[in-house]
């Protein structure tokens, strides 16, 4: 089997609506990872895009403007399409009840690179399994 070498690398979709912690995270992204990554600020924007973009993983900060990290969680949860992304939940607070409850991989801020390569990858594996 020939391997398509125009195929793009997988998209992380990282979901921040502090652009100066979203854009970091990114450039950790890209220069750490076979990964590329794409930023948006709201929860709505991330439904929006995700109904053309399937990305290997999303890193989902828990206070949006527009929802939280767990409704938006929720939301994918709800959809056939969308369930299987695996999502990282980062937050500066404690939701240990709704994280615990819902089974998601948290990383509390601030949080080490090699902490986010880390949930990265076990995603990542997790999801190939």
């Amino acid at each position: 089997m020939k391997l398509d070498e125009t195929k793009s690398p997988p998209i992380i979709l990282i979901v921040e609506d502090d652009q100066a912690i979203g854009e970091v995270i990114s450039t950790i992204i890209v220069q750490e990872t076979s990964y590329q990554s794409c930023i948006v600020e709201s929860g709505n924007d991330a439904l929006h895009l995700l109904q053309t973009l399937k990305p290997e993983v999303i890193i989902l900060d828990y206070r949006l403007p527009d929802m939280t990290g767990i409704d938006l969680y929720d939301r994918l949860q709800a959809s056939n399409d969308l369930r299987t992304i695996p999502v990282v939940l980062t937050s500066a607070s404690n939701h240990q009840d709704e994280i615990e409850k819902r089974d998601i991989l948290m990383l509390e801020k601030p949080f080490d690179i090699d902490d986010l390569l880390d949930a990265i990858h076990q995603c990542v594996f997790t999801n190939t399994k």
